[in-house]
C-alpha cells in the first residue's frame, strides 16, 4: 500500500517541477527581460539614406550582428526581446551595399520618405561659481584649534606670519 503511494507522489512532484508553464506563471516571481542583438528602432532606420557609406552606417546603427563571409556587401542587424517571460519579439534589418554605399534596405523597418531632423535632447545648465570661504587646509587646521585664517597676510609667503 505504501509503495504505490510513494511512486504516485514521486511522479506527481516530477510532473509539477518539469512543467514550465506553471513555474513561469507563478505570482511574485521576478523574471528578467532578455535583450539580444543590436537594439533597432525606427528612428535609427529613418536616418539611413541611399548612397551612405559603410562608415556612416556604423555610426548610426553600430556594428552588424551578422557579418557573412560569403556576402561581404550585406549587413544583418537582428534584435530579439523577450519582456518578462512573454512571447519573444524579433526584429531584423538587412542592408545591402555596392561600392561601400547603401543601395537597399530590407526587413521589419522601412525608412520614411521625409528627411529626418534629429533634435538634440541635451540641455545646458549654467551653474553659478561657488564662493569658497576657506581652503581645505584652513578647514583642517581650524579643527585642531589653529586659527591661522585670521593671521594670514596676502603679502607674505608663510601663513600666520606678520610683516615687521
Amino acid at each position: 500500500m505504501r509503495k504505490p503511494l510513494y511512486y504516485l507522489s514521486l511522479l506527481t512532484s516530477l510532473t509539477l517541477v518539469s512543467c514550465s508553464t506553471i513555474l513561469n506563471n507563478l505570482p511574485g516571481v521576478y523574471t528578467l527581460e532578455i535583450q539580444q542583438g543590436n537594439i533597432i528602432d525606427q528612428a535609427m532606420v529613418d536616418q539611413l539614406r541611399p548612397n551612405m557609406s559603410k562608415r556612416q552606417v556604423l555610426y548610426i546603427m553600430g556594428s552588424p550582428m551578422l557579418d557573412d563571409v560569403f556576402h561581404k556587401n550585406r549587413w544583418d542587424y537582428v534584435y530579439s526581446n523577450q519582456p518578462s517571460g512573454e512571447d519573444r519579439v524579433q526584429k531584423q534589418v538587412s542592408l545591402f551595399f555596392e561600392n561601400d554605399q547603401i543601395v537597399s534596405i530590407q526587413g521589419d523597418f522601412r525608412p520614411e520618405a521625409a528627411p529626418v531632423i534629429k533634435t538634440s535632447a541635451v540641455t545646458t545648465i549654467d551653474v553659478p561659481k561657488r564662493e569658497l570661504d576657506k581652503t581645505l587646509w584652513q578647514k583642517i587646521t581650524g579643527l585642531f584649534g589653529y586659527d591661522s585664517a585670521d593671521n594670514d597676510d596676502p603679502n607674505t609667503d608663510q601663513p600666520g606670519s606678520k610683516p615687521l
